[in-house]
């Protein structure tokens, strides 16, 4: 069984960026990917998905953006080609096609196992994101035969859907994103909306993430803010890699979307909407006023503020059996797959527990999830942070370590 002092699970921005930092802390590490490097940028991602983020913030350890289009946003197979050079530069020691299949506690370190065989090491770091899996709720189960149901991991364009209608369930990025190509495609859709986070493209004449990231709202820390949980579930925000171009209901519903309450569930084909929709409309409002107030403090002047959320009168049923659906694409978000996982390291939720993606076991460590250590933590951008202080503590864990045995050797 091959020894090394830190296993890294995952190949993707989180788990290259740590392998940078180990590296230049000499730390001896190995990067395990069960396929490429990257992988769910080139298998799980649609054909015109760009970037949340302008090219300016694609920042990793060692690397900033060098290209030509700064405020552009990179496309799915672009970001996969561009963390392959970043792991090649790096001299990322990955093996790739090996799937993890158990992590357990062994002594004062942990045995993972592969399909390629195991590895032996004082310390691992959880770094396959929070994005392995798509979260479909169990009322999917209730959809009438006949009706094609698709993530967005699944999708890819719209050619690959039948002809017909189609139901987005979700409303945050992807669920915008997808209902915007999948009218301009000609097909009807519905939108089925709960909370989200509504957000302009830009705002007094930036990027709104550029605003974010210069008044430091991107950078709160985990240990500063109110409510944690919240925080860390909140959905994603209501955005397109697009320049200048706002993707919010407003915009959706005047080009003709049809706007309809959260999915509350399907009984006898018939899908049930919630009624609360202009609340949700009305508090995302508030939130984005909010937002624009903390800017103006920091920015010294108050700019323009956008019109609220109009809502027609929204369906609270609609029938599937009636033909008018072809196809729901499930846009409700994605879940971690750490079922390999053999350390009671997990709550109630089957969620990690952590602080700062520290968890309870000594050695062990959690990499990519959202508000991880700051907020900025499910961007690309905020590995960099991350990893770099997830590094210093595993480096002090490994101190105390040689130190204890330095003192039983004694």
């Amino acid at each position: 069984m091959p020894n090394t002092t830190t296993v890294i699970i995952g190949a993707g921005h989180c788990g290259l960026a740590m392998s940078h930092c180990l590296a230049t802390r000499s730390i001896d590490h190995v990067v395990l990917e069960r396929g490429e490097i990257a992988n769910s940028w080139r298998t799980q991602r649609w054909e015109s998905l760009r970037l949340l983020t302008p090219n300016w913030m694609t920042r990793l350890p060692g690397y900033v953006y060098r290209g030509s289009d700064p405020d552009g946003y990179l496309g799915a197979q672009l970001v996969a080609a561009l963390l392959e050079e970043y792991a090649d530069v790096s001299a990322a020691p990955i093996l790739t096609g090996t799937t993890v299949t158990s992590v357990r506690a062994a002594g004062s370190g942990y045995v993972v196992g592969t399909d390629q065989g195991a590895w032996r090491a004082p310390t691992v770091v959880l770094a396959c994101g929070a994005a392995t899996m798509p979260s479909v709720p169990a009322v999917a189960c209730r959809v009438p035969p006949g009706i094609t149901s698709v993530t967005p991991a699944g999708y890819r364009s719209p050619s690959q859907l039948p002809p017909g209608g189609v139901l987005i369930v979700g409303a945050s990025a992807s669920g915008v994103q997808l209902a915007d190509e999948l009218h301009r495609s000609g097909r009807p859709v519905t939108l089925a909306v709960g909370e989200h986070v509504r957000m302009p493209r830009t705002y007094r004449g930036r990027d709104i993430l550029w605003w974010l990231d210069a008044a430091g709202v991107l950078d709160e820390r985990y240990d500063e803010v109110d409510d944690l949980v919240r925080a860390r579930n909140l959905p994603s925000m209501q955005l397109v890699g697009s320049p200048g171009r706002t993707v919010d209901l407003n915009a959706l519903s005047s080009a003709g979307v049809r706007l309809v309450g959260r999915l509350a569930g399907i009984e006898s084909g018939v899908a049930q909407f919630s009624g609360s929709l202009p609340n949700v409309c009305t508090l995302a409002d508030l939130k984005l006023g909010r937002l624009l107030d903390t800017i103006d403090t920091w920015a010294g002047a108050r700019g323009e503020r956008f019109a609220p959320t109009e809502l027609p009168t929204a369906p609270l049923t609609l029938d599937l059996r009636s033909g008018e659906i072809a196809t729901i694409v499930w846009a409700t978000g994605y879940r971690p797959d750490l079922s390999w996982l053999d350390v009671p390291a997990f709550d109630r939720r089957r969620r990690v527990m952590h602080d700062g993606g520290v968890t309870a076991f000594a050695g062990l460590y959690l990499i990519g999830m959202p508000f991880l250590r700051r907020r900025k933590s499910s961007l690309i951008d905020g590995a960099a942070t991350d990893a770099t202080e997830l590094t210093m503590h595993l480096a002090a864990h490994l101190d105390g370590l040689a130190g204890h045995q330095g003192r039983n050797a004694s």
